[in-house]
């Protein structure tokens, strides 16, 4: 039977069912409501989108531009570091730092460009630099960029008055710091400057911010997060062009950092400076024309406070804080650095030298205790003396006489120790390399643990050191062909490829001082609240607690023996310092030292030059105080740094001297 036709739909059928999609009125019904309820509410937010922008768009453009609220940072002073009698040596200064807001610089290019030019030249920043520290700070576009710290007033004036030439660019005040002594101490100070892209890695989860000022040497770096405060903020609103259009609104209040009280006394660091360069003038008065440089540390030495430790030449470390290139060149610049001798090295504690005769005493204990001589113990001081057919001389050629130990030390008598140096060398394997273990357990060869640096850990050659620098490696039965008995003779009397620091050396005299206790050089003594409420006392963190003195397992007896000759190199007729040190008032012992070393002084030509040491410390009997000085190429240990020395015993015991003048001195 056919099927019927239904009424015509415009839906086409679907072949899988019997009856067509039908729309019915009410579906048309519904769909036609739906319809008009889009169309309407499109409607009324395309005429609410029209009345904002064409009716009402120079209304809120206006108010836009004059509500962008800016957040400042509000900088919290660091904290101040004073000597241990309270004396000032760092504090704050309010000044003046510009800075620029780079979204605010016009958004032409030769507008911008115009603008960083008259900017880089009030500032005396170069265009290149301010660029440069632009990209810096892409990544972090809500931080200004400080363009330059601590401005003169006449800067300020001028960007005052022509303010509206300059859009993007602010003045804000802030905390620069500031040195009571100038110069003085700057070394173990330090210096602050901007967090650079390394540090703020390494910091960034300790709180610190792109454009942060921290410590970058010295005290000022070690413990910059005691000194450092913790910053506030404050709000500001602004138009499109940055400029103010409300008052500063505080927000967060800075808090002030801790103060750090070192051990260093400012009058004795005083003292020590001007006995460097005092050393220094003496080295040259004797015809040493290359005597430049030089450090002197003074140690209790009884815990190893740092009492003054000075390096010589020096610098001001306030040019720091304006960073004028001119100033910074011998600090920044490698070759204007080497010319000026480099016055950025902190050579107390950085920089390695040949001991000379103050290593005796090392020699001498070492010997002791391996029971190669006794303090009695009489060996022939002779002009040379020959090993394995290599001849050694005597500094003082006049000299032919059986003598002991402490005459030994106390005429520096280089044959009787060349002499102990190659029965060193003699010892069998099994007894190791005997004098450079005494030597480490003396603290050489190694970080001394001072809470300040860099520091250098010296050298103390070993065979198997030699074999690996100068034979190389493998060194299985290669040592005893590469460490001959002329290495073991030169390091007895502290010459070879032995070097040390003068801060080791004072640390090793403080040894011989107490009675054989090892102490570790410190400079903090206490980090203090910045509040005069009793509430708050003053703290040492226990990170910061200075390590107890370690014994060094040195017999008494031995140790007696060492300061007998040092007694005696202070104050008998043979003595090698005696006529400095024999007219002092209080009782000084101490060894001189005069220090062979290669040395190319700038004509691409190396010359042998003379390190003069003194070491030593006082009262002999009961000492409170050593002092090591050494004056770099100064000649003689008595012609120049046994007088500089003095001097900050001097100052120490406010006593004076008449020194006769150094009799005949290695």
């Amino acid at each position: 039977m056919p099927r019927q036709r239904g009424p015509r739909s415009f839906l086409p059928g679907d072949p899988r069912v019997e009856e067509p999609y039908r729309l019915t009125p009410q579906t048309a019904l519904r769909v036609a409501i739906l319809g008009f309820v889009a169309l309407s509410v499109f409607a009324v937010l395309f005429l609410r989108l029209w009345a904002l922008q064409v009716l009402s768009g120079d209304k809120y453009l206006t108010q836009a531009n004059n509500n962008r609220v800016r957040t400042l940072q509000r900088d919290a002073p660091r904290g101040f570091i004073l000597d241990r009698n309270g004396r000032v040596l760092v504090k704050n200064a309010l000044g003046t730092s510009i800075e620029l807001w780079p979204a605010d610089l016009p958004k032409n290019k030769a507008a911008q460009l115009d603008e960083l030019g008259r900017l880089a030249k009030v500032t005396g920043v170069r265009v290149k630099e301010i660029q440069r520290r632009m990209r810096e700070f892409a990544s972090d576009p809500l931080t200004p960029v400080v363009i330059r710290r601590g401005i003169h007033d006449d800067q300020i004036s001028y960007f005052y008055e022509h303010q509206l030439d300059f859009p993007g660019v602010r003045l804000r005040d802030s905390y620069l710091r500031s040195y009571p002594y100038q110069s003085l101490g700057a070394h173990l100070l330090g210096y602050v400057g901007e967090i650079t892209q390394t540090q703020l890695k390494a910091k960034k989860h300790l709180g610190y911010r792109l454009g942060d000022v921290i410590g970058q040497a010295g005290v000022e770096s070690t413990y910059d997060r005691y000194l450092r405060g913790k910053d506030g903020s404050a709000q500001v609103t602004v138009d499109s062009r940055g400029r103010p259009t409300s008052a500063i609104t505080p927000k967060v209040t800075p808090h002030a950092g801790n103060t750090i009280r070192l051990t260093i006394d400012i009058r004795l660091q005083r003292a020590a400076e001007r006995a460097l360069v005092y050393g220094i003038r003496l080295a040259h008065a004797d015809g040493q024309w290359a005597a430049d440089g030089g450090a002197i540390v003074a140690l209790d030495p009884h815990d190893g406070s740092v009492l003054a430790m000075a390096s010589y030449p020096t610098y001001k470390p306030s040019i720091y804080v304006s960073r004028d290139p001119t100033k910074l060149a011998p600090l920044a610049n490698a070759d204007i650095a080497a010319r000026k001798n480099y016055p950025g090295l902190n050579r107390a504690l950085d920089v390695g030298y040949p001991p000379g005769s103050t290593w005796k005493p090392v020699t001498a204990l070492a010997a002791m205790q391996e029971h190669i001589v006794a303090p009695s113990t009489s060996l022939l001081c002779s002009p040379k003396i020959t090993f394995a057919g290599q001849e050694f001389s005597n500094w003082d050629p006049n000299v032919n006489s059986w003598i002991s130990l402490p005459t030994a030390l106390a005429e520096s008598c280089d044959t009787f120790f060349y002499q102990v140096g190659y029965d060193f060398y003699a010892l069998p394997p099994s007894r190791g390399h005997a004098l450079q273990l005494w030597a480490s357990r003396f603290g050489f060869g190694q970080q001394s643990g001072i809470d300040v640096g860099p520091e250098s850990a010296g050298l103390v050659p070993t065979p198997e050191w030699r074999c690996v620098h100068f034979g190389g490696p493998p060194c299985s039965g290669y040592v005893d062909r590469i460490w001959k008995p002329g290495y073991s003779v030169q390091l007895a009397i502290g010459q070879g490829d032995l070097t040390v620091t003068p801060l080791q050396m004072a640390r090793f005299y403080a040894l011989i001082a107490n009675g054989g206790q090892l102490v570790t050089p410190h400079l903090v003594q206490d980090v203090e609240q910045p509040t005069n409420d009793p509430s708050h006392p003053t703290i040492l963190p226990a990170g910061l607690q200075p390590s107890r003195p370690t014994p060094s397992g040195v017999d008494m007896s031995a140790l007696r023996a060492v300061q007998e000759g040092l007694y005696e190199a202070t104050h008998s007729s043979i003595g090698t310092s005696s006529g400095v040190f024999g007219a002092f008032p209080v009782s000084i012992a101490g060894k001189t030292g005069t220090a062979e070393k290669q040395i190319d002084p700038g004509d691409g030509i190396f010359r042998t030059f003379n390190q003069s040491w003194w070491c030593g410390y006082g009262p002999s009997d009961s000492p409170d105080l050593v002092v090591c000085a050494l004056i770099e190429n100064g000649g003689h240990g008595g012609d120049a740094a046994a007088p500089a020395a003095l001097k900050v015993f001097e100052s120490f015991f406010g006593k004076q001297a008449n020194p006769t003048g150094p009799i005949h001195s290695d």
